[in-house]
């Protein structure tokens, strides 16, 4: 009897702390590092938290934003980090920051709530109803997952978390998830498809930075990606000059010598900035000389000159269904004939592009690389 009494009490303990989770107004414990472990629940870090109808920040966790993001099947996502006290990244121009031990990335992925079902989300890029604050406003979005990339003395660790159907906690999902949705367009047309949480394995995969010493880093935080303005509590201003005053981030130049990749989906910039911004997010943490798909001779990196390091009039180096029957990855004014937009505009396995990260496709993109390659002078001489 006493033993059941206590597995009660044990579980009134439990619902009364969900319920504060969920319903009051509170000030969380500071944000705990873990040096090792895996701790089973997002709140155990108190990191993000929900207060009554929000997902909000704890103390000293800095929300950002990147100029072009990775797509993952139109979900949005609220970016933050946390740095330990007296500890700040050093800047790089050109590489991921170097961040100090006990630093937490997290990135939540999450979508607009669509009416019709408990499974109905938008495909939109709007976010103005997002955000409550600098939290996001739970009435009108549906949190998937949180993933979180932390510092330790061996390395980085990523650790995703899927949050429950009543969204008061995530619980780590070492195995990944999958979550069936409807995505609604803006003229009501949907798509039923199926988002896969991955695992950590996969979370480290599209992070390794060298394939052969297997290490991980952060792929967005880089000056050209990070290097634009942000609205926070107190204004809109520089994400990185905000990151530096923080105290989160040394070394950093003036900003008219930081580089700053274009926005994707602003027109109003150059058609090559563009595409080469969405290819150096989306492709370049596996196509460069050290990454995984390091065998391709395909380098995505910003940088990369138009050449055959990019594509052009380069035959594939392995014959397959990844080809399409195509003879180049990018023929100059011909998209219909190359394999880059053709492996992007599929979804069947083991032809699409990227390979994990997606279960539908990314047709603004497709649009994007077949308007930048359409407008490429040269050919192939074939």
């Amino acid at each position: 009897m006493r033993r059941q009494e206590a597995r009660r009490w044990t579980l009134l303990a439990g619902a009364l702390a969900i319920s504060a989770l969920a319903g009051c107004t509170r000030t969380p414990p500071p944000v705990h590092f873990f040096a090792a472990g895996r701790p089973e629940h997002l709140r155990d870090w108190h990191v993000v938290f929900r207060d009554g109808g929000q997902l909000q920040l704890n103390a000293r966790v800095v929300p950002y934003d990147l100029n072009t993001p990775l797509f993952s099947d139109y979900a949005h996502k609220l970016r933050t980090v946390w740095m330990p006290a007296a500890s700040a990244a050093k800047y790089s121009a050109t590489e991921s920051f170097d961040f100090p031990v006990g630093t937490i990335f997290s990135k939540t992925f999450y979508y607009p709530r669509a009416a019709g079902s408990a499974t109905a989300v938008l495909r939109t890029y709007d976010q103005s109803r997002d955000y409550s604050g600098l939290g996001l406003n739970l009435k009108n979005v549906r949190l998937i997952e949180t993933r979180l990339l932390v510092r330790r003395e061996q390395g980085w660790e990523a650790l995703p978390y899927v949050w429950n159907a009543e969204q008061t906690d995530a619980e780590l999902a070492r195995t990944g998830d999958e979550v069936a949705l409807d995505l609604v367009s803006v003229n009501g047309a949907r798509e039923a498809f199926t988002y896969v949480v991955p695992n950590q394995n996969q979370c480290a995969g599209c992070h390794v930075t060298d394939l052969k010493t297997k290490s991980i880093a952060p792929i967005g935080p880089k000056a050209r990606h990070l290097n634009r303005d942000y609205a926070y509590a107190d204004g809109a201003q520089n994400q990185l000059a905000y990151l530096q005053k923080t105290g989160y981030l040394t070394g950093l130049p003036e900003l008219p010598a930081v580089p700053r990749a274009a926005n994707w989906l602003d027109a109003s910039q150059p058609l090559e900035a563009r595409a080469r911004a969405y290819l150096d997010v989306n492709c370049n943490h596996c196509h460069n000389p050290k990454g995984p798909a390091d065998t391709t001779a395909l380098t995505f990196d910003i940088a990369t000159p138009v050449d055959r390091h990019l594509g052009l009039c380069k035959p594939p180096v392995a014959a397959g269904r990844g080809t399409g029957d195509h003879l180049f990855d990018i023929v100059p004014g011909h998209p219909d004939d190359s394999i880059l937009p053709f492996r992007m505009a599929t979804k069947e396995t083991g032809v699409m592009m990227p390979e994990q990260g997606r279960d539908i496709v990314h047709l603004e993109a497709v649009e994007l690389i077949r308007a930048w390659i359409a407008a490429m002078p040269g050919s192939c001489g074939v």
